[in-house]
């Protein structure tokens, strides 16, 4: 009997507890119910890109007159331009301009003054027959088509180490004349075309207040810190004149910007050493290595793109002052896609001014590798053997 009544109260109580646990389930679970999701964000609507442009280079490539504006040189000596620039006479009474169809001989006055006074000075000082102009800047300026990154701003010229013929050349035998090279190998001159008389020219040259620098090949470099005291005992002129790539037919000309053109941007000045120390030392390295390469480099295959180093600048990146000049005077430059204009064409096809740097053959570049791996290990034992022995009671 009491196990019955024991049974009964164990029944009654644990339907309690189920009662309980069922009424309150639906609480518990409302209070774990995620929030809802929040509505998805739009998509952000993408900008249109700018349209394309031709290059900078097609632009002012184009234009054959110069704009109808006031004489100024526009942004940098390589990325800017030229307004109401003014052509060198093609012939003068000690120069004559080359390579017509490319129509370079565009500069400001002060560029066109200081060639004529070089061309007259040359020749009544120093016995030079003549000038042979080759590129200024073009009749706006701005970026070239083919063989120049600077030249933009009417202040550049380059000048040919070939002395002047005694007659007047005819138009196409300024076309196909090429200058003579100075070099014998790619890193010395051939001292019978390298003479005293194209060490005057180029003293001569660097000799006025006005330039900033005179850029020729590291080897005609290095025979002027050799020789220029054969020519005269100052040679202060020496600092003025800087190695750079390529100048071994021609030496390049750049001026200072003319006294209060604001809108010309003047390139930092040379130090005041003469440039025949370590800047040489340098460059001579990295011509040899140039050197080595291009005689070890291998060919390029049939239908592979050739390398065209950085893009070509566009008209964003030029001086936006540059973009008046180009279309001063109602010049429609070329768009996209157009066919190119006979200007740039007759650019783009003109001949080379000069022949291509010497080059080493194979065994020579071997035999230079070789030598130069022989004076590394020489140099390395050499500071070995100088070191000093280790003091063995040190002062801590």
């Amino acid at each position: 009997m009491r196990r019955l009544i024991l049974s009964l109260v164990l029944m009654l109580c644990c339907g309690a507890v189920a009662a309980e646990q069922v009424t309150s389930g639906p609480a518990k679970t409302a209070a774990t119910t995620p929030a809802p999701a929040k509505p998805a964000a739009k998509p952000t609507a993408k900008k249109p890109a700018p349209p394309k442009q031709p290059p900078a280079r097609d632009l002012f490539g184009a234009a054959t007159s110069p704009a109808p504006l006031e004489t100024r040189s526009i942004g940098s000596y390589a990325k800017g331009c030229l307004a109401g620039g003014i052509a060198l006479p093609i012939n003068g009474p000690d120069w004559q301009v080359m390579r017509l169809s490319r129509n370079r001989n565009w500069g400001t006055p002060q560029l066109l003054d200081y060639l004529e006074r070089l061309a007259s000075d040359a020749r009544a000082l120093d016995g030079w027959p003549g000038l042979l102009v080759g590129d200024m800047s073009q009749p706006r300026g701005g970026p070239m088509l083919t063989g120049h990154t600077s030249h933009q701003v009417g202040l550049d010229a380059d000048i040919w180490l070939t002395p002047m013929p005694d007659r007047i050349l005819t138009p196409q035998e300024r076309e196909d004349m090429s200058a003579m090279s100075m070099l014998k190998d790619p890193f010395s001159v051939d001292p019978a075309i390298f003479t005293t008389m194209q060490m005057k020219l180029i003293r001569r040259a660097a000799s006025y207040p006005q330039v900033a620098r005179i850029f020729v090949h590291p080897a005609i470099k290095k025979a002027l810190c050799e020789h220029a005291g054969e020519i005269g005992k100052d040679t202060a002129w020496l600092g003025k004149v800087r190695p750079w790539w390529n100048h071994h037919y021609h030496f390049h000309i750049r001026l200072v910007c003319p006294p209060g053109w604001d809108s010309c941007e003047n390139q930092k000045e040379v130090s005041g050493d003469n440039g025949c120390g370590q800047e040489l030392t340098n460059w001579y390295a990295m011509i040899k290595k140039a050197a080595i390469a291009s005689a070890s480099a291998t060919p390029v295959p049939p239908g592979t793109k050739p390398w065209t180093g950085k893009p070509p600048l566009t008209m964003a990146q030029l001086p936006r002052e540059c973009g008046t000049v180009l279309t001063a005077g109602g010049f429609v430059p070329p768009a996209l896609g157009d066919d190119k204009p006979e200007a740039v064409l007759k650019a783009m096809a003109a001949k080379d001014a000069g022949p291509p740097l010497p080059v080493l053959t194979p065994d020579q570049a071997k035999a230079l590798t070789a030598s130069k791996a022989d004076k590394t290990a020489a140099a390395a034992a050499a500071d070995t053997a100088a070191m000093p022995l280790p003091d063995r009671n040190p002062v801590r």
